[in-house]
């Protein structure tokens, strides 16, 4: 008996379908990202800074308490009772602690100096400042940090979140250095002490100055290392190869 399918032509085989692998992302050329001069100020700051809050601890442990000195009150300081570890503290004594602490703060001035006038004259001060454009691109951003949003935002040098921390902390600088001065020169620096609401309220702005400085390292750093470390690289040797590129100013 003949098969059935006798005489009847079978389909052609369907060839084998070979995994299609993508081809490799080629590797993003770097682009120089910061100028010398950024870079220098940059980490003659954090130095500067890190001694700055260290010996300004020891300058407060001999006197932790807001207010008058001799004044009795009927609440007392908690920071009264505190001391800070020996190790966060530079100067080993208020003499000491004093000694460090003004002559970093010149260094600080200097170095803020020489960045903030290389911004202005150069014209990267455009990239850097806060806009209140940027808004929705930093609402943006803050999602994505978040892992809210998937994609990365397009950004240009900096994006927008980046530009209001860089803002915020040029101006916390700037408010560190005039209270420091209306502290230090109370008599002759008058007028600069009236501006901050006398001395006793110009210490506390001081003070509150230091702990802003300490909590934007502590986030900056965590971002640095965590979202874009390639950035880390690139304020050593100033050239940036990321994640990240840019999409425009």
């Amino acid at each position: 008996m003949e098969s059935v399918s006798e005489g009847i032509p079978l389909p052609p085989a369907e060839p084998a379908i070979e995994p299609v692998s993508e081809p490799a992302a080629e590797p993003r050329a770097p682009v120089h990202r910061h100028h010398w001069i950024v870079r220098v100020t940059h980490w003659v700051n954090a130095i500067a800074l890190t001694g700055l809050i260290a010996s300004g601890l020891q300058i407060y442990q001999a006197f932790p308490h807001f207010g008058q000195k001799g004044k009795v009150y009927p609440v007392p300081n908690p920071f009264d009772m505190y001391s800070f570890p020996r190790w966060s503290r530079l100067g080993g004594w208020l003499a000491g602690g004093l000694q460090w602490h003004f002559a970093l703060a010149w260094v600080f001035l200097l170095s803020g100096l020489l960045y903030v006038g290389y911004m202005l004259l150069s014209g990267e001060w455009r990239t850097l400042v806060f806009r209140p454009r940027d808004l929705p691109r930093a609402t943006q951003m803050q999602l994505y940090y978040l892992r809210l949003r998937r994609d990365h935002p397009p950004q240009g040098k900096h994006n927008a979140l980046q530009k209001g921390a860089y803002t915020f902390i040029i101006a916390l600088g700037a408010l560190s250095l005039l209270t420091g001065f209306a502290i230090y020169k109370p008599v002759q620096l008058w007028w600069l002490t009236a501006l901050f609401g006398g001395y006793e309220l110009a210490r506390y702005w001081h003070f509150v100055a230091v702990w802003l400085f300490v909590g934007f390292t502590i986030l900056h750093v965590t971002l640095v290392l965590v979202v874009d470390p390639a950035s880390l690289r690139g304020m050593i040797t100033g050239w940036y190869r990321g994640r990240f590129p840019s999409h425009g100013a």
